[in-house]
């Protein structure tokens, strides 16, 4: 119910008391559950993240190349473009500590860390420190994205382009800069 209320108006939409209501139950039957609202958003937040480890996972570091970086930035695209509200909260300031939120956004830094260090071992990406190439991915990726949403990035408009071909970019540029075989 949380999801189908942030999803239809955003974070304000979301409020104990209506997803009791949605579900049937007292109004005061989620606070049984969760302490306040933010704790209710947090355990959303660490669903979605649950949900972009197991697509990570899908496609693997075990196939170490620069594709599946792409698979897996691509599929970060189309799930922050179709629940912006989602990503939005995702990637929002916590003031609640969630031990859940924690561990699946460490889950999920990992899980692309370990792609990108697949794709650097085998040689279609630049060598270095895997977490600063991961951090450059998902920062332009994230920035893609984020301006996509409000309007400021589109094919056919500004910046001529869309998030997934700004990536593609990114990996083209940084597939041309791998040394060659000694």
């Amino acid at each position: 119910m949380a999801t189908t209320l942030l999803d239809s108006g955003g974070v304000d939409a979301v409020t104990l008391r209506e997803v009791g209501h949605r579900s049937g139950v007292s109004h005061n039957a989620p606070y049984k559950h969760f302490a306040d609202k933010e704790a209710l958003l947090a355990a959303v937040a660490a669903r979605e993240l649950r949900r972009l480890s197991e697509m990570q996972a899908g496609i693997g570091a075990a196939t170490g190349s620069v594709d599946a970086v792409r698979l897996l930035l691509h599929g970060y695209i189309e799930w922050a473009l179709a629940h912006p509200a989602r990503f939005k909260l995702v990637f929002s300031s916590w003031s609640v500590a969630s031990d859940e939120l924690a561990d699946e956004a460490r889950t999920g830094w990992s899980g692309l860390v370990d792609v990108v260090a697949a794709a650097q071992r085998s040689g279609s990406l630049p060598p270095g420190d895997p977490e600063r190439m991961a951090s450059l991915l998902r920062s332009l990726t994230h920035g893609a994205v984020d301006l996509a949403l409000s309007g400021h990035l589109a094919a056919d408009g500004k910046g001529g382009a869309e998030p997934a071909t700004l990536v593609d970019d990114l990996l083209g540029h940084l597939a041309a800069a791998v040394p060659a075989p000694a």
